[in-house]
C-alpha cells in the first residue's frame, strides 16, 4: 500500500451469520463502528469515503436447504453483490475495508480484488490469518457450514457456483497464498490443505520460530510477482484472552502483541492492497473489548506506528 493519504479508505459492512452455527456475527460491523473505526481511520490522514452496507437477509427468513452447504442461495448472492462493489472501488483507486460478518464474505471479498487485477493480467497474494484453514468443502465439512469453507473455494475446489463467482475460477495461485495461525483443522480439511499447494504457518511454526520470522517469509510469498496483496484477517486467530468475542474461539492462538507485528509487517510492506475483518461476535464479548482491539490491529495494518 502505499503511504497513508495517498488512499481514499471505505468500509463496506457485511452483517453475515448465515456461514455459521452461532449467531451473533451480523453485529460485527455495529460493533467496530461503536469502537470508532471510521473517526480512528480518518485520524491517520486518510481519505474516509462514505461508508457502505453489504445487505445480507436474517436466517429467520430463509431455510437452510442443502444440509452440506447451509444458506448456499442467499450466501452466493450477497458474496457476488460484495465482489462486485469491491472491484467497483479498487477499480476507482480506493481502498476497501471489508467488516463482517462471517468468514463466508471472504469469496466475495476476494473475488472482487482478484478480478481487478485479472483485467490488468496481474496476480495478487493472500494472506488468511485464522486458527482454521478454511478448507472444508461440500460433503466433506463435518456442519455444512459456509464460513468453513471460504478459502477452498477461491482455489477453485468444491461447489462450482460458489467457486465461480464473477465468472472465473480459481481466484489466487496457491503459491501466493498463506496461511497463519492455524491450530484447529478438521479430518477431512487436513488432506485438502496439504494437496492444495499454499504455504501454511501453524501455532507451532509461529511458538518455534517467533512471529517476526514467520512474518517476514509471509511478505517474501505474497510480494513476489504479484501486484500487491490482501489480508483477510479473522479474529479467531487470536488467542481467546486477547480476543473474547468470538462465536469460533481456540486456546493456544496468536497473542495481541504478534498479531500487531504481523500487521505492522504488512503495512511497512506497502503492498497491502485490500483487508477483511471478520468473526468478530459481540454476543461473546465483554464491553466491546474485542471490537476496541480489534480496532488498534486494524491501525497497526493501515500504518499505525508506536513512534
Amino acid at each position: 500500500m502505499n503511504s497513508k493519504p495517498n488512499k481514499t479508505v471505505r468500509i463496506i459492512g457485511v452483517p453475515m451469520d448465515l456461514g455459521a452455527s452461532r449467531r451473533g456475527t451480523d453485529v460485527g460491523p455495529s460493533a467496530m463502528r461503536i469502537a470508532g473505526l471510521g473517526p480512528a481511520i480518518r485520524d491517520m490522514g486518510y481519505t474516509l469515503a462514505l461508508e457502505e452496507d453489504i445487505f445480507v437477509p436474517a436466517m429467520e427468513t430463509r431455510p437452510p436447504e442443502d444440509s452440506e452447504a447451509r444458506f448456499k442461495p442467499q450466501i452466493l448472492s450477497v458474496c457476488t453483490e460484495l465482489a462486485g462493489r469491491v472491484k467497483e472501488l479498487m477499480d476507482d483507486g480506493e481502498f476497501p475495508l471489508v467488516i463482517g460478518g462471517d468468514h463466508s464474505i471472504a469469496m466475495g471479498t476476494v473475488a472482487g480484488v482478484s478480478a481487478h487485477y485479472r483485467e490488468r493480467g496481474e496476480e495478487m497474494g493472500l494472506i488468511w490469518f485464522d486458527a482454521h484453514g478454511d478448507m472444508n468443502i461440500p460433503g466433506v465439512s463435518p456442519s455444512g457450514n459456509i464460513h468453513g469453507m471460504p478459502l477452498a473455494h477461491l482455489l477453485g475446489r468444491g461447489d462450482p457456483d460458489l467457486a465461480g463467482i464473477l465468472g472465473f475460477s480459481p481466484k489466487l495461485n496457491p503459491d501466493k497464498v498463506v496461511l497463519i495461525g492455524i491450530r484447529d483443522i478438521d479430518a477431512g480439511e487436513r488432506k485438502i490443505i496439504n494437496e492444495s499447494g499454499i504455504h501454511a504457518f501453524t501455532m507451532r511454526d509461529i511458538d518455534e520460530h517467533g512471529m517476526a520470522k514467520v512474518a517476514r517469509r509471509a511478505m517474501e510469498i505474497v510480494t513476489d510477482g504479484t501486484a500487491g496483496f490482501h489480508v483477510s484477517f479473522d479474529v479467531d486467530g487470536c488467542d481467546p484472552t486477547v480476543i473474547p468475542g468470538s462465536g469460533t474461539l481456540v486456546p493456544g492462538g496468536v497473542r495481541y502483541r504478534e498479531a500487531h507485528l504481523l500487521l505492522e509487517y504488512c503495512a511497512d510492506s506497502r503492498q497491502m492492497t485490500s483487508m477483511e475483518v471478520v468473526e468478530l461476535n459481540p454476543f461473546m464479548d465483554h464491553k466491546n473489548i474485542s471490537a476496541e482491539r480489534t480496532l488498534c490491529l486494524i491501525t497497526s495494518a493501515l500504518g499505525k506506528s508506536i513512534l
